[in-house]
């Protein structure tokens, strides 16, 4: 049965739970009522966002114990409708609704949540992987490259270091062995001479002490590189002296 107050019916028509003959009365009422055209808007647009976001793949198991309790579990049958209220009463009882709902969706969302997290982590680390899978192309290209020079740059301690330049493809790289863990809070900052003007080139892992870095950025002009230790992040100009500094091979 069809209730005496349509105004209540928004929730239900935004979530598609009416049937069709209550989707049609409420559909022509709908036509005159600005309060609830605006309010079933809202309420669509927030079931329609929260469903995108929690919106998974069932698996085959789950699906079909749906479809086959569908069959077997009736629904519920809808109460009277109440007598027409006073103004206040339908206010209150029409924020009630709006309130429901938005408890209802964010159960929804809720229960979602894990999986949902679940994506972004898988998200997250494919695209991690395929940005180590290109630079270590790139790295290759410039090991690889006809034009490859190598000079070695003396480094503190037993580290070892390589520097590769291709000319050809603008680019530069640094191999390190045995390289000291850099002081707490801080990193190892590579950077680009640029005739005397420090460049920044990237950071070091600071937890590798043998690593192959692709210096961040175009060779260009620069004469040669050097070895900071920067602050966390890295700082946009040297702010110590430098603990390695070379020209690059011709």
């Amino acid at each position: 049965m069809i209730t005496d107050d349509l105004h209540l019916l928004t929730g239900a028509y935004a979530l598609h739970a009416l049937s069709d003959e209550e989707r049609e009365v409420f559909e022509r009422h709908l036509a005159g009522c600005e309060a609830c055209a605006q309010e079933t808007a809202e309420l669509s647009a927030t079931a329609a966002r929260l469903g995108l976001a929690v919106s998974v793949e069932p698996d085959r198991e789950t699906r079909g114990q749906v479809l086959r309790r569908i069959t077997t579990v009736r629904q519920e049958t809808p109460v009277e409708g109440p007598a027409p209220r006073s103004g206040r009463a339908v206010l209150r009882a029409r924020l009630l609704s709006r309130w429901a709902l938005a408890a209802c969706l964010a159960a929804a969302a809720a229960l979602g949540g894990t999986a949902v997290w679940q994506h972004q982590r898988a998200e997250s680390a494919l695209a991690e992987a395929h940005r180590a899978q290109q630079g270590t192309e790139q790295i290759s290209a410039v090991l690889a490259a006809p034009d490859a020079r190598a000079r070695v740059v003396t480094l503190p301690g037993d580290a070892t270091g390589t520097v590769v330049v291709s000319h050809g493809r603008d680019q530069a790289v640094f191999v390190v062995a045995g390289m000291s863990q850099a002081p707490a809070g801080k990193v190892y900052q590579l950077w680009f001479d640029d005739a005397g003007t420090m460049r920044s080139a990237g950071l070091m892992n600071p937890d590798r002490a043998d690593q192959t870095v692709l210096l961040r950025g175009a060779v260009g002009g620069a004469s040669g590189m050097g070895i900071t230790v920067e602050p966390a992040g890295g700082s946009k100009q040297p702010t110590t002296a430098p603990l390695a500094l070379t020209r690059f091979p011709a």
